[in-house]
């Protein structure tokens, strides 16, 4: 079968700058294919094109015939007085569904998204939730490609763990630009790198990120190799060039032409090799003190205490002492940066006590990432004049810009013009000028590539203070933290070993959950006990008589269930959709215990 799409030596360029050349990229049925390279490189463009929204200046795209595509931008921003249900039914609008089949697929897709009011106004949700929904638009027109533009910004852990089962167990193909390490390890069957140190701008390996991290220093390896020999061929021509070489001779004509020709060579591989890294090192003070902030049952709760007040932690207590880095984990809307702010004291607690050490410096970085839009990159990083002072030393701004990759011409460009990428950088050099006790940190991953992730990650882990982080990267949280705080919303918190630990007790927390409603509805059998074989006890006698019926009764209620999920007339009604579907998976998770369980049975009867 032919590729659905198929990109052959495409090229792109803005202004005198190009983005890509000689870029060729075929997408198959099942593909799931991660995106990667540094800011700057031509990722969302090159998704553009492949969805046909952009033309490329050369090459050829060829599509399947009746090919659908679906794109998700990485800003899933909605209009004022779109809901919910609007934006999914404009969505079923635009691919033409109706009848019974449009209910269907309202059902099949926000079955699982828990969304659990569809007339809530969609520019009024969280970053995360309009992600969510921006995603659930594009399932619901059952594409045969999905573009996913940097996918788990703003979306939450649990979030992220729900796109991943998404996407693993989707029948379309997709193309993922991320810098989620751990998503793309997860999720991708092929990673496509653009980058100029590959010979034709990009390198594509089949497998995950660890397959292509071997690929990529295997690459990396024979072109340093090839590097050195061509150095060694390049030193002895010019030698023998200084020697005098006679250029009438027919046979000196192709060896200087020869010689050309490898330090030609050698002049294009010396430029895509070099590569520049931004310099991410934080200042702190030289507090000695030990206990920073104690927190003593502290009680946080949201809404009005006399209507309906949701309390996100309740008799918290907590140390953080220095040198301690602490991973914040928790889904949308359980407190995380509600307990950054009672950190740093913006809010007061509901209950409990929150003891500081004296003259406590503590540094912010707000997710939301406020910088003026018209101010200039020179202002921007060295609001008091030409030069900053890091460390007790005076640098220069121009000196102090290149440390984050800016070039001298951008000093004078207004930060409104930058990427993402770029003013994420330079809200990190904001924060390097500040000398802290503790670094409150809130999602500062958004937006930056893996290299400059790498880079910060080196950075925090050598900050000699005390730091709370933030982030949806997996990756980066195992790295970084020597503790994880997790919250879960509903006013439970732990301290963990690391992420995988606290991932576990949000399972386990999860599968008592879903035991103790299954248990609910499980009907009680008193039949009397048949004759059973003297291997089973009195008690396991009467169960293992009774078992067949109590597996038939489950599976009777998981086949109701499943029947009123799709039925039509469900369909608009959102909390119902979410509660059928919590009944769902704990009746199916009750039946397959039962089936563990007679198997268990058998085996001792037998």
């Amino acid at each position: 079968m032919p590729p659905i799409v198929n990109a052959q030596q495409i090229a792109k360029t803005f202004g005198a700058n190009p983005l890509f050349q000689d870029i060729s990229f075929t997408i198959s049925e099942g593909d799931r294919i991660g995106l990667i390279g540094p800011n700057g490189s031509g990722k969302s463009t090159l998704l553009r094109i492949l969805a046909g929204e952009v033309a490329a200046d050369s090459g050829e795209v060829s599509f399947r015939k009746r090919t659908r595509h679906a794109c998700v931008e990485q800003d899933s921003r909605f209009q004022a007085g779109v809901t919910v249900r609007s934006v999914i039914e404009a969505a079923l609008d635009r691919c033409g569904v109706s009848g019974t089949e449009r209910g269907a697929r309202f059902a099949e897709t926000l079955g699982r998204a828990g969304f659990e009011d569809l007339d809530a106004q969609a520019a009024e949700l969280s970053g995360g939730w309009q992600k969510r929904l921006a995603i659930v638009e594009a399932l619901v027109q059952h594409p045969d490609i999905l573009l996913l533009d940097e996918p788990t910004n703003h979306l939450d852990l649990p979030g992220i763990m729900w796109l991943e089962d998404l996407l693993e167990q989707a029948v379309f193909a997709s193309v993922i630009v991320s810098h989620d390490r751990y998503f793309l390890e997860n999720v991708t069957t092929d990673m496509v790198e653009l980058n100029r140190i590959y010979p034709n701008g990009s390198l594509r390996v089949h497998g995950n990120y660890s397959a292509f991290l071997e690929k990529k220093e295997e690459f990396l390896h024979a072109q340093s190799r090839r590097q050195e020999a061509l150095e060694n061929l390049v030193h002895g021509e010019i030698e023998w060039l200084r020697r005098g070489a006679k250029a009438r001779t027919r046979k000196s004509k192709a060896r200087i032409s020869k010689a050309s020709e490898l330090m030609g060579e050698l002049t294009d591989l010396n430029a895509r090799t070099r590569s520049t890294t931004a310099q991410i090192d934080f200042s702190a003070t030289d507090r000695k003190t030990k206990r920073l902030i104690e927190l003593r049952d502290v009680t946080c709760t949201m809404g009005d205490p006399e209507l309906s007040a949701r309390s996100l932690f309740d008799g918290l207590n907590f140390i953080l002492t220095a040198g301690m880095r602490v991973g914040l984990v928790g889904p949308n809307g359980s407190g995380k940066t509600t307990l950054l702010r009672l950190l740093q004291g913006d809010l007061a607690p509901t209950g409990g006590e929150i003891r500081r050490a004296d003259w406590l410096r503590i540094v912010y970085f707000d997710q939301t990432r406020t910088l003026d839009p018209d101010v200039t990159l020179r202002r921007a990083l060295a609001p008091d004049g030409d030069s900053v002072v890091y460390r007790d030393r005076v640098i220069h701004v121009a000196g102090w810009a290149a440390r984050f990759l800016f070039t001298g011409e951008q000093l004078s460009q207004p930060v409104g013009r930058l990427s993402g990428g770029e003013r994420a950088r330079v809200l990190i050099a904001q924060l390097m000028l500040q000398p802290a006790d503790i670094l409150l940190l809130d999602e500062p991953t958004n937006d930056l590539d893996i290299p400059t992730l790498e880079i910060l990650e080196e950075g925090l882990i050598d900050f000699p203070g005390s730091l709370v982080l933030v982030t949806h990267d997996r990756y980066m949280l195992d790295r970084v933290s020597s503790i994880v705080l997790g919250l879960n919303g509903k006013g439970d918190a732990g301290t963990f070993a690391d992420y995988a630990q606290w991932e576990q007790w949000q399972e386990q927390r999860t599968k008592l959950e879903v035991a103790t409603a299954a248990s609910s509805q499980m009907p009680l059998d008193s039949r009397s006990a048949a004759p059973t074989k003297k291997k089973l006890s009195y008690l396991e006698a009467r169960e293992y008589a009774a078992i067949e019926q109590r597996v038939e009764e489950a599976e009777q209620l998981v086949r109701a269930k499943r029947a009123e999920l799709e039925d039509p007339a469900n369909a608009m009604d959102a909390p119902r959709l979410v509660s059928v579907q919590v009944a769902l998976d704990a009746a199916q998770e009750a039946l397959d215990a039962l089936y563990a369980r007679w198997a268990e049975l058998e085996k001792k009867s037998g």
